[in-house]
């Protein structure tokens, strides 16, 4: 995303007072990873396929960056962070090379079970499966849907721009309340990881919330927990492990609470969809929400 169309997206819906600072000169270079990580989303395997060509070639970059290294030429902070994000995609792109016939059918098993342990519970609920688009925005698109379904945001709002600021400048703004569950952006081998325990420095902490805000990076756990803030309102995650639901309630320190009286946002988890990678599907009820909600009380009791 360029610097114009990210300032007008942070003129138009973040507030002054809490306006997260600007990206630096890298964030071109960072954005075309997080592009290609996101279109590893598509549907379309042609799509796939080329974006898993130039990760793999960005990865061969930074093999080479490597050689440089091991010859005792010094590598910067940005050389070193693009190896890394480098590295880390090329694994992902691996999940669409060719694979045996053995590993095939097991993915699919295990997609074809966590399809069936989802519908039961969602059977359960009274929800259904409402698919959202998977681009990179799947967690803020299916949290805007419901959103909207509540009445709390506008239509004309409900949409992942939206919801990706409100996330970034949320946890921007309540850096003690992330920091200790947010890893370096080298993990736990990268340099720095043992300094501070291992928290993330101011400007890497930063740079983080930019990219929630201005790219299509995945939302995960810290993102549905700010939003459940942000919008004072449970966020309950359907998935197929165990438990079936994990309920994020920002007025209540039991994760199995839930008021009969309140609303809440019922969002899918997929580790499986599609073959793809994570994924989340917003849940839209089936009749009324009074009586979603008393079953959700029922599932989690």
């Amino acid at each position: 995303m360029g610097s114009s169309k990210r300032n007008k997206i942070k003129k138009a819906f973040s507030p002054s007072h809490t306006d997260i600072p600007p990206a630096g000169s890298t964030q071109d270079d960072n954005d075309l990873m997080n592009d290609l990580l996101a279109e590893l989303d598509s549907r379309d395997q042609t799509v796939q396929g080329e974006s898993a060509t130039v990760l793999a070639e960005m990865q061969a970059a930074a093999d080479s960056e490597g050689i440089d290294k091991a010859s005792g030429q010094k590598q910067d902070a940005k050389s070193r962070y693009q190896a890394r994000q480098a590295r880390k995609a090329a694994a992902l792109a691996q999940n669409y090379a060719p694979s045996d016939p053995e590993a095939d059918a097991r993915l699919e098993k295990e997609a074809k079970q966590e399809e069936i342990s989802i519908k039961r519970t969602c059977d359960e609920m009274g929800v259904q499966i409402h698919e959202i688009n998977p681009d990179g925005h799947c967690l803020f698109s299916a949290i805007a849907d419901q959103l909207a379904i509540l009445d709390i945001l506008p239509p004309a709002q409900a949409n992942y721009v939206t919801v990706r600021i409100a996330a970034s400048t949320y946890i921007f703004t309540h850096p003690n309340d992330f920091l200790p569950f947010l890893p370096c952006p080298g993990g736990e081998d990268g340099a720095g990881a043992t300094d501070n325990t291992g928290l993330m420095t101011p400007r890497q902490f930063e740079q983080y919330c930019v990219t929630i805000r201005d790219t299509g990076a995945w939302g995960g756990e810290p993102e549905i927990l700010a939003l459940s803030k942000v919008y004072r309102v449970p966020i309950h995650v359907v998935q197929g492990g165990i438990p079936p639901v994990v309920v994020h309630d920002p007025l209540s320190t039991s994760q199995t609470h839930i008021g009969r009286d309140r609303k809440a946002v019922r969002i899918s988890f997929h580790r499986r969809m599609y073959g793809l990678g994570e994924h989340y599907n917003s849940l839209r009820p089936k009749s009324g929400l009074t009586q979603v909600t008393d079953k959700i009380q029922s599932i989690l009791s």
